[in-house]
């Protein structure tokens, strides 16, 4: 083992996935961080050296939350009530109601408490799929992305890169125009959309995205403008697919095609998309999804809670399609359980274990969503940014794992709460289970929602 590079910070990890395919676990791992990316990684490197970092449990990459609606967390326990049982349309309800009472100040406070606490949960990177552009009338602000300035302000406050996946969204349905709440989504078309959303002006560590909302928000002439604009900047473009089977037979109705068959026909598809939910595909969308190398967001905890169902996540994963993980709804921030959640949810499904291995799920969480996000990391090795997560091996959910054991162990049984350090571009954002920069972020949560809540009185 050679010096340390002038200036670099050292970490010493008792435990370390290095990322990558294999399963194996490295003892005694001496992570060095120069200008915000990983200089040297050295295993079984022996005692702490002077001014290391010691990080009991184990540390992986960070992990990339590829599905954010950051506010919706202010619906958390707010929809469950037994006047508003249903389906996703009833709960859909509510959140445009939500949607409505949100100005850029507002949007911004609750915005970092969510990122705070995505950052307490080891997310390193998030993907914002943002619609709420213009006020409630539908009008635009005297910035016309004030409200995407306020979610880059409030990520680069909280200590978490942003993919800001700027949302076209211009109809009610396939019959419909925008209506109601809905008209502070949409841009006039598509060309306004492009217009707009190439005025983005990029703070912090930001990603500029697009995303198309659904089939049946964008016409295929649109979804072709929007797909042509993320092709010419190189980013990424991700799109709400058959997450109902409402949707899929309304897009049968109108058009003759699954929705995947008119991103098909639309040239939508390709490995610089994400295909988010992908829950109700026919075994045709999923031979087209995967020949593609369409990447695939599975968001099981909203998937479950909004009682849409379960996605054939191993028939994709097989098909070729990258799975990668969100927390979309925000009904809990946690992609240890996201994770287990695809692996169990299929057990349920089929009554049958094993679709999918520790290592594949850590894969999605880390590696899969930056590459969804138009990211590089999710590996800890030399050149790659310094984001990286431990996890406490001595909670009442993680004691007793074994050290090879310990990637089973932290996947199908740790939690949020376990997440002890997280460094993003080698800057420490949590310490000691402790937000550095925004300290309790549980009263900043409850600080930002209660105004929305009164709003709504």
């Amino acid at each position: 083992m050679g010096p340390a590079p002038p200036g670099a910070d050292r970490y010493l990890a008792e435990l370390a996935w290095l990322g990558g395919p294999s399963q194996a676990i490295e003892k005694d791992v001496l992570l060095e961080v120069r200008d915000g990316r990983i200089a040297h990684v050295t295993p079984e490197a022996g005692a702490p050296l002077d001014g290391s970092v010691r990080l009991a449990g184990l540390t992986f990459p960070g992990l990339a939350n590829a599905h954010s609606h950051a506010f919706q967390r202010a619906l958390r326990g707010r929809t469950h009530a037994r006047t508003q049982n249903g389906d996703f349309w009833s709960w859909r309800d509510a959140m445009y109601g939500l949607a409505a009472r949100l100005d850029p100040e507002s949007l911004f406070a609750l915005a970092r408490a969510v990122y705070g606490e995505m950052a307490l949960a080891g997310i390193c990177a998030v993907g914002e799929f943002h619609y709420v552009h213009h006020d409630p009338s539908g009008r635009p602000y005297g910035e016309p992305n004030a409200m995407g300035a306020a979610l880059m302000q409030a990520a680069s406050e909280a200590g978490v890169r942003l993919t800001l996946l700027d949302t076209c969204y211009l109809r009610g349905g396939f019959d419909r125009p925008l209506d109601g709440p809905q008209k502070r989504f949409g841009d006039r078309d598509a060309l306004a959309w492009a217009r707009r959303a190439g005025t983005i002006e990029v703070s912090g560590d930001t990603v500029i995205g697009a995303a198309i909302h659904s089939v049946r928000a964008v016409d295929p002439a649109s979804m072709e403008i929007v797909r042509d604009w993320a092709a010419e900047r190189g980013v990424p473009l991700h799109v709400h697919v058959s997450e109902q089977r409402a949707e899929n037979e309304a897009c049968l109705a109108a058009t003759g095609h699954t929705p995947v068959g008119l991103l098909e026909a639309a040239g939508i598809l390709g490995p610089m998309t994400t295909a988010v939910h992908a829950t109700h595909v026919s075994r045709g969308d999923i031979a087209r999804l995967g020949a593609s190398s369409t990447r695939v967001c599975l968001c099981p905890t909203t998937e479950r809670d909004l009682a849409d169902g379960v996605g054939p996540a191993g028939a994709l994963m097989r098909a070729g399609s990258p799975l990668c993980l969100g927390s979309d709804s925000q009904a809990v921030v946690d992609l240890f359980e996201e994770g287990r959640a695809v692996e169990l949810d299929e057990r349920l499904v089929t009554e049958r274990r094993g679709h999918h291995r520790a290592v594949d799920l850590m894969r999605a969480a880390t590696v899969g969503g930056m590459r969804s996000l138009g990211r590089a990391g999710g590996v800890l090795e030399p050149g790659a940014p310094a984001d990286f997560v431990t996890v406490r091996l001595d909670s009442p959910r993680t004691a007793g794992a074994g050290a090879q054991g310990a990637l089973d162990h932290v996947v199908f049984a740790a939690g949020s709460a376990d997440v002890t350090h997280v460094t993003v571009r080698g800057r420490p954002v949590v310490a000691d289970g402790v937000h550095v920069g925004l300290g309790d972020v549980g009263r900043a949560l409850k600080e930002s929602i209660g105004p929305l809540l009164e709003k709504h009185r």
